[in-house]
């Protein structure tokens, strides 16, 4: 069974490119203009990845982003216009797991398209060679079915987030660097390394988690070092 992939952006010519690239790699792709026409899409077809104009029409791709997390957890890719910073972050804690300025390389994207399936196929079979699941002080990860509790409490997660949950929590008791979260997770696809990306999902995780910045139970950062769980 071929992927879907929704692509939602009204200008039409990069668009167009994109579908072309990603129906070349075997993808089926809905295409949409506008965000109005996407939520149909969203509601009605089973998709495995979104990537996401910020700027649209009617409906902001942050919106469509909220209204994909209210019952999805498949990858969101949003895409920026150049230099919008805040952008990025507000697509990130949104619940975007990635995002790419505009003007961008159609291979690029092509690129973290594969990567953001491939880990979400990865934590959704569970063909990881660790453990299925890790239990840790109340939180609880399956990786074969994607599935994060707290204390029994059903955590809504996105790949991204699950991603970096499952590496910290794998290893409890240890130091991970937010350039060594940054590299198990994306390896080595085009991605410029970018600590404030990694910041952004560790923020997000805690405000799902009801954990503290100042004092936090779970994910504690070691300043100048990275982040660590114990266990």
């Amino acid at each position: 069974m071929s992927e879907n992939i929704l692509i939602v952006d009204d200008e039409k010519e990069i668009a167009d490119l994109v579908a072309l690239y990603l129906r070349n790699e075997g993808y089926e792709v809905f295409l949409c203009y506008s965000g109005n026409d996407a939520l149909k899409v969203i509601a009605k077809e089973r998709l495995d990845l979104a990537i996401l104009d910020v700027m649209l029409p009617d409906i902001s791709g942050f919106d469509l982003c909220t209204k994909i997390r209210e019952n999805h957890c498949y990858p969101v890719i949003m895409l920026t216009a150049k230099g919008e910073e805040l952008d990025k972050i507000t697509g990130l804690t949104l619940g975007a797991d990635d995002y790419m300025t505009k003007p961008f390389l159609p291979l690029e994207l092509v690129a973290r398209v594969k990567a953001q399936m491939r880990r979400y196929k990865r934590y959704n079979t569970g063909t990881e060679k660790d453990e299925s699941v890790i239990s840790v002080s109340g939180l609880m990860l399956n990786n074969k079915t994607h599935e994060c509790t707290l204390n029994e409490r059903p955590l809504n997660l996105t790949p991204t987030e699950f991603s970096i949950l499952w590496i910290l929590c794998q290893r409890r008791g240890q130091v991970v660097s937010a350039e060594e979260l940054f590299y198990l997770i994306w390896h080595d696809e085009y991605y410029v390394k970018n600590n404030n990306t990694i910041t952004v999902h560790i923020r997000h995780l805690r405000e799902k988690m009801g954990d503290s910045f100042e004092d936090p139970r779970y994910i504690k950062t070691v300043w100048g070092c990275g982040y660590k769980v114990d266990g």
